[in-house]
């Protein structure tokens, strides 16, 4: 346990050391959230780009490829470069781990895992491999954020213009941990990004949008909006600027149709569920 507290306590100067973000509390706050009507200003630093509200997105998670021609916004996963010459942003799971990065919570940062009645790691059954980050106390939100926010400084260091952390809805599905410390870990992320300057997006929870925009999100990504009849709880938020993504197997409306309709978020992307790359034979891509 020494080790993950001086862990935490050297994470605690990052977390009280970012530029803040509108009128959030800190971690200190955390137990008594302050909530306002709108998104927090942004404290002086670097300029932040936002993202444009016209033009094309690709959503390339399962693998880097050049972008198909018109394309001028795309998402890669964090450990891929940018797409040159477009609007770039970088994927970092916020809230919970990537299969392929567990020797990243091993070790003394294995305490920052939220843990079951039996001691073992919560995994997320609907994403194997993936286990859930616990948030609940100020020592494991810094811990947390000593491992992540050097990933979304590097976003900006390769390039990227924003930053999409994924799960922030992970509170929701998982009671144990309380809106709260998913508040104060998502200001911190938001800290991290505006100081770096990036934007950063809100990725699904719908219900939590203008939460989520409180808290400082600048823009949301919206997985199945369509699907789910929740893309107007995005756009009411964030107007024009959210990217809704559908995919192939599970679509109820005719591409083509959906490009046509007026209430639809400006950037539309159909995909094949697994995002795979044109070397496929699965691979779907088809912007509007």
């Amino acid at each position: 346990m020494a080790a993950v507290g001086a862990l935490a306590a050297t994470a605690l100067v990052v977390l009280t050391g970012c530029g803040g973000s509108g009128s959030g509390t800190g971690d200190e706050g955390a137990a008594s959230p302050t909530r306002s009507s709108g998104p927090p200003a942004h404290s002086p630093g670097p300029a932040i780009t936002p993202l444009p509200t016209t033009g094309a997105v690709d959503y390339q998670l399962g693998g880097a490829y050049p972008p198909p021609k018109g394309v001028t916004v795309v998402e890669r996963d964090a450990g891929d470069r940018p797409a040159p010459h477009t609007y770039s942003i970088c994927y970092v799971n916020g809230f919970q781990t990537q299969p392929d990065q567990a020797a990243r919570w091993s070790g003394p940062r294995a305490e920052l895992l939220l843990r079951g009645s039996d001691g073992r790691p919560v995994s997320d059954p609907d994403w194997p491999g993936e286990h859930i980050l616990d948030p609940t106390t100020p020592a494991k939100r810094a811990g947390i954020l000593a491992v992540l926010a050097p990933v979304i400084r590097s976003c900006a260091t390769k390039g990227f213009q924003a930053v999409e952390i994924d799960n922030l809805d992970t509170f929701t599905r998982f009671h144990r941990i309380p809106e709260s410390a998913t508040e104060a870990l998502a200001r911190a992320y938001v800290r991290t990004a505006h100081a770096a300057g990036l934007a950063i997006a809100q990725k699904n929870a719908a219900e939590s949008s203008r939460t989520a925009r409180s808290w400082g999100f600048d823009f949301a990504v919206a997985e199945e909006c369509h699907v789910y009849d929740e893309c107007g709880a995005y756009t009411a938020v964030y107007g024009k600027r959210v990217i809704e993504v559908e995919y192939t197997d599970n679509l109820r409306t005719p591409f083509a149709s959906l490009c046509r309709a007026g209430n639809r978020p400006p950037l539309l992307v159909l995909r094949d569920r697994d995002l795979t790359t044109p070397a496929s034979p699965h691979y779907r891509d088809r912007t509007c």
